[in-house]
């Protein structure tokens, strides 16, 4: 008996409308773990060399861990995993909420979602079983009056609903996955992948909760992570969420601001987590089971920018892209450009870096109201913040060249490719390598694209030595390093951060620093759950490893290598104002780094895996599938 996960996997054919389950063996689900290495594994086995990323060849991949669904803080998590329309490369996204331990609930571990429907359906997982659904009828709805119209005709509140939202089903490349109407898989285009299959959502509802091999143990690491949750450094986020670190990054001039031309933003405070719980936060949410509960949930009843609550309220990431990279301090505006961003299903990181980029060009004369549908996109303006948000879910006028992305829209309007902050196309999040070296690193070498959360911040490596030091990490360097041993850091915590992508743990819970669980926690929580007795943190990052070697063959097979591994020239512009005055990232400390990177994981010099690499990780196949 297997405990911890179901043993099934759910294929669809869209194409045929063919439902079928695999089953496979317990050696495969040690060895990926779910979430994202089990993702990255389908799509190399099922999606061709050069495939479109909007054609039915694509699979789309649901993939949750071993752990989801128990009864502890940080479990409930998905990957969504497809090649992206985005970035053309390797597409890979996570999200929480509800969702996840539900589907977990119906008893099946993942869904690989292949071909096209001929007309619009949506899927409809319960107990054991699955059908497609007529879906015609959603199309065009908000996300919330989508998951709405599902319940009633399925008669069941309790139902939780993955879906794309208009937006994707319009063409945006940067279309999200939304859940619980405001709960994202964002990143990287996953909902316009789903969109382009004609299937607009994912229905679950299940009452087959896994086994736990030790049911004891399972509660007791619950009942640890209550009791250290108000002495550990993530009580913060429960109490202001993660707009708490806004004051803190621009203290420490790492607040992204007028398209990353300053750290310091003069409008911080104002849309802070601080002022945000004085004035328009209606409550505090949570994901299943989890102590945290660092959601945030705003309304706003009066003035220009009204706000539902059943839309959630800003993140960090959104209270930066949205207001300091816009110069916008309107924590109103913010909050209802993040609903809009909810409602058409897009990823707020994505959406408010490219109005971003479009208002530092309209600020440098490089678009005009003629271009801009006569929206004076200037940063500051809240208004025009809001109005094009709205035009971008719409995919209506200007908006749809923005829906492109900003490297793509600087490339169709042929401006603007220097004041472009993405790498593979793929948007930064508001975490600035100019103060945090090792990101400009891992920024360069992910394999989707500039992602904050694949490894653990600079500052973490001399803060936590304790649990550093579980990862074999004792050695603190100095601010703004690059060296070998800031690149042995940021590798060792990515392959770790790669793991929890693939078990599918919440990185605000689970950790190597601050977190409210520690390394060997996360070992800790895969013992229990599945029963694995000699599970060990060994495993932890050879999991992380192979996860990370197999997202990088894939784009290796579609032709991409160290090439794409670089920064974009605004970073070699020296910032301005506040304590980051004067500072920048140059190539030359990039291309030292990314050399000794790929050395360190057994690369060659271009950056691809290597037949030995892949065969030390088990990943001989793929070694087949390159032909190296």
């Amino acid at each position: 008996m297997a405990y911890g996960y179901n043993g099934k996997i759910l294929h669809v054919d869209l194409t045929t409308g063919k439902l079928e389950v695999e089953e496979p063996d317990d050696a495969l689900y040690r060895k990926y773990l779910g979430g994202s290495a089990m993702g990255t594994y389908y799509l190399l086995k099922h999606t061709p060399s050069q495939a479109d990323p909007l054609g039915p060849e694509n699979t789309l991949c649901l993939m949750t861990g071993v752990i989801t669904g128990a009864p502890f803080s940080g479990q409930s998590r998905v990957t969504a995993t497809a090649k992206s329309p985005l970035t053309g490369l390797v597409g890979d996204s996570q999200g929480g909420g509800f969702w996840p331990a539900e589907f977990k609930a119906t008893g099946f571990d993942g869904i690989v979602i292949r071909g096209r429907s001929e007309k619009p359906v949506y899927l409809w997982v319960h107990d054991g079983e699955a059908e497609l659904r007529e879906g015609a009828h959603l199309q065009g709805k908000f996300t919330a009056d989508a998951e709405d119209a599902i319940r009633e005709e399925l008669g069941d509140d309790r139902i939780q609903v993955l879906q794309c939202g208009p937006a994707a089903e319009q063409g945006v490349l940067f279309g999200a996955l939304i859940s619980m109407a405001n709960r994202a898989n964002g990143r990287t285009g996953m909902g316009t992948v789903m969109a382009s299959k004609n299937l607009r959502a994912v229905a679950v509802r299940g009452k087959q909760r896994p086994a736990w091999a030790d049911p004891d143990g399972v509660k007791t690491l619950a009942k640890w992570g209550v009791d250290h949750f108000e002495a550990s450094d993530v009580y913060g986020l429960g109490l202001f969420g993660t707009a708490s670190v806004v004051m803190p990054q621009d203290s420490d001039g790492g607040l992204p601001t007028r398209n990353w031309s300053s750290g310091t933003f003069e409008g911080a405070e104002a849309l802070s987590g601080e002022r945000m719980s004085e004035t328009i936060l209606k409550e505090r949410d949570t994901c299943f089971g989890c102590v945290v509960r660092c959601k945030r949930v705003v309304e706003v009843t009066d003035g220009p920018f009204q706000v539902d609550p059943r839309y959630g309220g800003p993140e960090y990431e959104t209270l930066a892209t949205m207001g300091s990279y816009c110069g916008v301090s309107d924590l109103a505006a913010v909050s209802l450009a993040n609903q809009l961003c909810n409602m058409y299903g897009m990823d707020t990181i994505a959406c408010g870096a490219t109005v971003a980029w479009a208002m530092d060009c309209f600020e440098h004369g490089l678009l005009t109201t003629g271009q801009t549908d006569g929206i004076a996109l200037r940063f500051g303006n809240a208004e025009a913040l809001v109005q094009i948000v709205e035009k971008i879910g719409k995919r209506e006028g200007f908006g749809k060249i923005l829906g492109e992305g900003s490297a793509r829209a600087a490339e169709t309007l042929g401006v603007g490719q220097d004041l472009v902050v993405a790498i593979k196309n793929h948007e930064f999040p508001a975490h600035m390598p100019q103060v945090k070296r090792s990101l400009a690193l891992i920024y360069a070498v992910n394999p989707f694209g500039a992602d904050h959360q694949s490894h653990e911040h600079d500052p973490s490596y001399e803060a936590y030595p304790e649990r550093m030091a579980e990862l074999d990490l004792m050695d603190p360097q100095p601010l703004y390093a690059l060296n070998a041993e800031i690149v042995r850091y940021a590798l060792y915590t990515q392959w770790f951060y790669s793991c929890l992508d693939s078990v599918c743990a919440c990185q605000f819970v689970f950790g190597p620093a601050w977190h409210l669980y520690g390394p060997s926690h996360l070992v800790d929580a895969v013992r229990v759950t599945t029963g694995w007795p000699n599970f060990s943190l060994y495993e932890v990052m050879k999991v992380g490893e192979r996860r990370l070697n197999l997202l990088r063959a894939f784009n290796a097979r579609e032709g991409v290598a160290s090439e794409a591994d670089t920064v974009p020239p605004k970073l070699h512009v020296p910032l301005q104002g506040g304590v980051s005055d004067g500072i920048a990232v140059s190539a030359e400390e990039v291309e030292a780094a990314k050399a000794t990177y790929y050395q360190m994981s057994g690369w060659d010099a271009d950056g691809k895996p290597t037949r030995a690499r892949l065969e030390e990780l088990a990943l001989g196949w793929v070694a087949d599938e390159l032909k190296l």
